[in-house]
């Protein structure tokens, strides 16, 4: 098991949902053009799911 970290930022209403979209719209070509191979896109990825998660419960989740 990896050692985790917290991390606390604040962002406006308009930045919270912006980010929420981003997140859930990025999509396997996106994150894999800007990884070193196909394990750094899945672990880029796996990040994005956690960022996607915090911000879900925090009442940012796109349909």
């Amino acid at each position: 098991m990896e050692d985790t970290i917290t991390i606390t930022t604040e962002l406006s209403d308009r930045h919270a949902w912006a980010l929420a979209q981003l997140v859930n719209r990025i999509g396997w070509n996106e994150v894999r053009i800007n990884a070193v191979d196909d394990d750094d896109t899945y672990l880029m990825r796996e990040a994005l799911s956690v960022l996607r998660k915090s911000l879900a419960e925090s009442g940012y989740a796109p349909r």
